[in-house]
């Protein structure tokens, strides 16, 4: 492997980190302190000696125990918030370990007290492992669905899936206030022109990987919804050890559907209505996005009601056109015996 490609997504973090003997990713001191000189985390000029002193504290000792009075001596409170908020997110990264430990603790308890960001950001990372050896950028941009927001572009014939948060960034860049006026009232500024990935040009991501400003045709035919499937593939191997084969579907057409998972909050409640035979309207139904089925290459992985039956995901967008992915639903929904005893 060249050198371009292992260093994509520098901005993961995975030079600061190390893996364990079953290739999950160890909490490092260096990883920790990364998060500490952070913007929100790194004292100014105007900070107050408190301050001062718990992130000298915190360098010397990414781990070291904080207590309340050394936050609440903060002097600007909005500092004091930040600190809490790293703080409880080192903690609960110390407490398991590994990031992939921690990421799938606080889906494990159904309490999440980290914000989301720090979520994305442990995805990012967790990804950046399991694809490390990976050769095919299709599947590098195609993981970013499980931790950068889409937004998504149809028509005839198409549709594409880019980063919203470039999308955004264009759409205002070289109109100043106007520009964020009209993003603001959902008005475009101008139209949105970035570079779709073919086989092509492909291989030009992994220069721009951090950039994220790389478009996928999604539609069923193009090499994209596959690319997805095989990353899915990986990340259920990766958590829960279970070899799978997934494939892209146009439809379901299953007498004997018995399970499904949504892999965002629109494809869950649109395949609930689906399955309960209820009624789901032309404009729901076209918001679906991508359909697939996985097969378990072991049947003993499979709880025992499940055995020789489909389990199929879904994908869909929301009503303003945007995806945002939950990959922890595939580690909390399938019907797997591993994990669950």
């Amino acid at each position: 492997m060249s050198d371009d490609k292992n260093g994509f997504w520098k901005s993961a973090g995975f030079h600061l980190v190390e893996r364990d003997e079953n290739g999950w990713l160890k909490v490092t001191t260096d990883y920790l302190r990364a998060y500490f000189t952070r913007p929100e985390i790194h004292p100014i000029e105007e900070s107050c000696q408190y301050e001062y002193a718990l992130f000298e504290k915190l360098m010397d000792d990414p781990f070291a125990k904080v207590s309340t009075s050394e936050i609440t001596s903060i002097k600007d409170s909005d500092a004091a918030d930040n600190y809490r908020f790293m703080l409880g997110f080192r903690d609960l990264l110390a407490s398991h370990g590994t990031i992939e430990g921690a990421y799938a603790s606080l889906f494990q308890s159904g309490s999440i007290t980290i914000p989301p960001v720090f979520i994305d950001q442990m995805v990012h990372l967790i990804l950046r492992n399991i694809l490390a050896d990976e050769d095919d950028p299709m599947q590098l941009r195609a993981s970013e669905l499980f931790f950068r927001e889409q937004a998504v572009t149809t028509g005839e014939d198409e549709l594409m899936l880019a980063d919203q948060e470039i999308v955004e960034m264009r759409s205002q860049s070289g109109f100043g206030g106007l520009g964020q006026l009209l993003a603001e009232s959902g008005t475009p500024a101008r139209e949105i022109s970035l570079d779709v990935m073919t086989d092509d040009n492909k291989a030009k991501y992994w220069q721009r990987s951090d950039q994220f400003d790389m478009a996928i045709d999604f539609r069923f035919t193009q090499p994209a919804q596959d690319a997805l499937g095989r990353v899915i593939e990986k990340w259920i191997m990766h958590f829960l050890g279970a070899k799978t084969r997934i494939q892209a579907m146009k439809s379901i057409r299953d007498e004997k559907w018995s399970w499904h998972v949504g892999l965002d909050l629109e494809a869950t409640r649109i395949l609930n209505a689906l399955y309960n035979n209820e009624s789901v309207s032309e404009a729901e139904l076209f918001r679906i996005l991508a359909l697939y089925r996985i097969e378990f290459l072991y049947e003993s992985d499979v709880i025992d009601t499940m055995q020789g039956k489909n389990v199929y995901l879904g994908m869909a967008m929301s009503e303003g056109r945007k995806l945002i992915m939950k990959p922890q639903n595939l580690l909390t929904n399938l019907p797997l015996k591993i994990g669950r005893e």
